[in-house]
């Protein structure tokens, strides 16, 4: 039996790789606000939800310590949780950037900080961060604050592949373009619609990567919605 943490899997993407990874034959351990968003997904036997808040620092460990009390162990750590603030170089309010620190950076670090030697422990533990094509460089008029905290994170999906690969740990930055989410749906200036791509896309990729054996060691997956040179 596989298992997969998730966080942010009440809606858009991060429900979309919980229920691809359901559908082929994951059990999935889902941090939420709200446990009740659990409800939505089937078959429920493989299904644990736990509280889990980035604002609420010792709900990472605390559901860490839950899911290996429901499965035993875990394969893999999904960081997906993230929000977005429209904090740029010359505006925006710098409690914005403390706010997008603590769910897009210092969340994802405390998950792996306490996840990671039950990873270990399995041989073949993977982390998966979901970043962004913000991750790879700035655009004139970027959310800088929300750029910087994915830039962030792919570092830190760097810093695991390095210290914990001689355990078969394997950890990958997906770093998409534009998705048809709810977080982007009423911004000015993104990607239209109907070219952007869609929750079930990036839960292909996810479940793509989580196939993969040690072997074959992805440290980052660009999916773009437009062209691009630079990334």
């Amino acid at each position: 039996m596989r298992v997969a943490m998730i966080s942010g899997a009440s809606r858009g993407v991060g429900a979309a790789i919980a229920q691809r990874l359901l559908d082929d034959g994951w059990s999935v351990s889902l941090g939420l606000r709200d446990t009740a968003a659990a409800a939505q997904f089937a078959p429920q036997d493989r299904v644990f939800a736990a509280h889990f808040d980035a604002n609420e620092p010792p709900t990472a460990a605390a559901w860490v310590d839950a899911t290996v009390e429901q499965f035993g162990h875990i394969d893999a750590l999904i960081n997906n949780a993230a929000i977005l603030r429209m904090l740029t170089l010359e505006d925006g309010d710098e409690s914005e950037l403390d706010e997008l620190w603590a769910v897009n950076v210092k969340a994802p670090l405390r998950l792996i900080r306490a996840a990671l030697p039950h990873l270990r422990k399995t041989g073949h533990g993977r982390v998966i961060n979901m970043a962004s094509t913000d991750a790879k460089r700035v655009r004139p008029g970027a959310p800088l604050g929300y750029v910087m905290t994915k830039h962030a994170l792919h570092a830190m999906t760097q810093a695991v592949r390095l210290e914990a690969h001689a355990d078969g740990v394997r950890a990958t930055a997906i770093c998409p373009g534009a998705i048809d989410t709810e977080m982007i749906a009423n911004l000015p200036g993104v990607t239209p619609k109907e070219e952007r791509l869609q929750p079930e896309t990036i839960a292909s990729m996810v479940a793509f990567i989580l196939t993969l054996p040690n072997q074959a060691n992805v440290a980052e997956f660009v999916a773009n919605t437009r062209l691009e040179s630079t990334l």
